[in-house]
């Protein structure tokens, strides 16, 4: 079993969940998050005032797969969040250790779904 973490652009989101869907992975984790990597952020000027951006919109995922569907995952995600442009994202993947379903008490590939 692994965990799919994945940080994207705001605006893949509706891509990525489709390609994901098409990939028969379908449950996960939103949520909005705020960061930096190569992209540095950017400078911006309000009343004359200059002032640097640093942490960015993105976009993060939780997804946890069992073994066979990690390659599956992470290639929907490369091809529908992927512009070429710095800022595309991150993927990672760690082990996971167990997953259990509260409502019926399974334990590991089978709480996984």
């Amino acid at each position: 079993m692994k965990l799919i973490i994945a940080y994207i652009q705001p605006h893949k989101l509706e891509d990525v969940k489709k390609a994901l869907a098409e990939a028969n992975v379908g449950k996960m984790s939103v949520t909005n998050s705020l960061g930096c990597g190569a992209q540095m952020g950017f400078e911006e000027s309000y009343r004359g005032i200059k002032f640097e951006v640093n942490l960015l919109k993105k976009v993060r995922l939780e997804i946890a797969v069992n073994e066979d569907f990690v390659q599956k995952t992470i290639d929907a995600i490369i091809s529908s969040a992927r512009t070429g442009e710095i800022g595309d994202g991150k993927i990672f993947v760690l082990d996971l250790a167990d997953c259990i379903r509260i409502r019926t008490g399974e334990y590991g590939t089978e709480a996984i779904g």
